[in-house]
């Protein structure tokens, strides 16, 4: 091939394709096997580890199946208005989301609060399924000790999902929801455009097929300016919500972690939670 100015062109272009190519099929590869690690940030805390927090509470350990024990934080008040079984977001352990669920425990409301496998104490491999198992398990676990009705389940970022799959599947006194989403596939798609993550994602946690199944008051909390989750993607979500029990409090500014610091948010926390 001569090498005159056409063909220089040519040859630059083709090595910028495959250049191209081989970081679409790295990134690529690289969602396929490390997105367990992009969803879920655990961390483990030793199994001798003391919680400290300011209300009385009993440690629970879960033999959920035979191969998983999930740790949980039983948050108990005297006389207390209802119980929340509260699923929390992707990252920690609670030894923080017990400090974050005391703020329900303050307005004389009991609190369960569990550790997803591999975080904190909780053992077991992770799966969809299992946060679905593990979640039933603990709603169960309520269901021995108070009614139905004094149950409420609220979901927070990832938690959301979980939460609105148990609410489909029992009959809660309310289901709240911080944070959500339509379904993870609708986040990551809405990040990863290029590529196939229908095909790649090993959680998908369909959020929008659990809520159309939900048959008790929903209320759903999202800021405009989250960019963990699309403000888009919770409007999906309650989109397909049975409009007459949900209520959608949004919040101009609020992103991920601060809609606590909005008044809006106390003043709805004593709607639902009296």
């Amino acid at each position: 091939m001569l090498n005159t100015p056409q063909n220089r062109v040519k040859q630059k272009l083709k090595k910028a394709g495959i250049v191209l190519i081989s970081l679409y099929l790295m990134v690529g590869t690289l969602l396929n096997f490390f997105q367990e690690k992009m969803l879920f940030l655990p961390t483990v805390l030793a199994q001798d580890y003391e919680y400290q927090f300011s209300y009385p509470f009993e440690e629970l350990f879960f033999n959920t199946d035979h191969e998983a024990v999930i740790n949980a934080i039983h948050f108990k008040v005297e006389n207390p208005k209802g119980v929340i079984l509260y699923l929390h977001g992707n990252a920690g352990d609670l030894s923080r989301w017990g400090l974050v669920t005391e703020y329900f425990v303050e307005k004389q409301y009991d609190v369960l609060v569990m550790d997803y496998r591999t975080f904190g104490k909780s053992t077991g491999k992770l799966s969809e399924q299992a946060l679905y198992d593990d979640a039933q398990y603990c709603y169960d676990y309520l269901k021995g000790r108070y009614n139905d009705s004094d149950i409420t389940i609220y979901g927070r970022s990832l938690g959301t999902g979980i939460a609105a799959y148990i609410a489909s599947k029992n009959t809660p006194k309310q289901l709240v929801l911080e944070t959500p989403y339509h379904s993870i596939l609708d986040v990551a798609q809405s990040r990863f455009p290029m590529f196939p993550v229908k095909q790649l994602l090993k959680y998908k946690l369909p959020s929008n097929q659990y809520i159309k199944q939900v048959n008790c008051p929903i209320t759903i909390f999202h800021g405009t300016a989250d960019v963990v989750v699309p403000f888009a993607s919770a409007e999906k979500l309650f989109d397909l919500s049975i409009k007459e029990q949900t209520k959608f409090i949004t919040f101009e500014d609020g992103n991920h972690g601060n809609l606590i610091s909005f008044d809006k948010y106390h003043h709805q926390i004593k709607i639902i939670l009296p």
